[in-house]
């Protein structure tokens, strides 16, 4: 079973600012055009920021974005990206359950890929006070498919083979159990959607994106056990998929929710 308390992004936060590819250009299109999320002015808090890839997609449509996360090193690793981005990203180091923000001073709260993680009750409770009147929070997700035959299949069974705590395999990409604790919170109007993406991968950045996952290195596995693994991912990725770049399939998710 994966401990949360063993989870620490930290640990690979240039493999995470280097090859984790983040949310698609067409789901921040989608919460501007038919959902206000991201409108120029709009006063956006992104817990959980980790390097920024959530904050710098919703501060490209000219939202005024501050970046929350507990990793003072994911946060640093960010700041380059948004230079090269052209973007500008206010950013705190706390945890998002005691941002030590201001009262009502946010007009929408975001998480990505990071809800997972959180001490849900007591984040949704910080939420609900750091937002203004008729504010709303989005929670949304990217994962990769394990479709039989896929590379995550292949990668997914590589992983439990080097760390069989490992629990958050096998997934649908529908993290439908996020929306209780937005419930029990007091947040109404609660709607979703999701839509499939192949995202194109290099060998190298497969492998890059995997060693940043909770799965390996930011895991407490050891230099030496990340090393045997990525040794191993790299030979089958040669093997059994050879094309380069690499296709594959992710499910994109969101949760939208407002104030009571």
């Amino acid at each position: 079973m994966t401990d949360p308390a063993r989870i620490d992004f930290g640990r690979t936060a240039a493999d995470y600012a280097r090859h984790r590819q983040g949310l698609p250009d067409s789901l921040f299109a989608r919460l501007r055009e038919r959902h206000g999320v991201g409108l120029p002015g709009q006063r956006v808090l992104d817990v959980g920021t980790g390097t920024g890839q959530m904050a710098r997609g919703l501060a490209r449509g000219g939202a005024r974005v501050t970046g929350l996360d507990r990793s003072a090193e994911l946060l640093a690793a960010g700041a380059p990206l948004d230079r090269a981005a052209g973007v500008e990203v206010e950013r705190v180091c706390a945890p998002a359950e005691e941002t030590g923000l201001a009262d009502a001073s946010f007009d929408v709260i975001s998480a990505a890929q990071c809800f997972l993680w959180l001490d849900q009750p007591r984040a949704c409770a910080e939420f609900r006070r750091l937002l203004a009147p008729g504010g709303r929070v989005v929670i949304a997700q990217l994962d990769w498919l394990p479709l039989p035959g896929s590379v995550p299949e292949a990668t997914e069974a590589l992983i439990l083979a080097h760390n069989p705590s490992w629990s958050l395999g096998g997934k649908d990409g529908l993290p439908t159990h996020f929306l209780r604790p937005l419930q029990d919170a007091g947040f109404v109007g609660l709607e979703t959607f999701s839509y499939d993406v192949d995202l194109a991968y290099t060998h190298e950045a497969w492998r890059g994106r995997i060693r940043a996952s909770a799965a390996i290195a930011a895991d407490a596995l050891g230099p030496e056990a990340v090393e045997r693994f990525d040794r191993e991912h790299a030979a089958l990725l040669s093997e059994r998929f050879p094309a380069d770049p690499l296709a594959v399939p992710h499910r994109a998710f969101c949760i939208l929710a407002g104030q009571s």
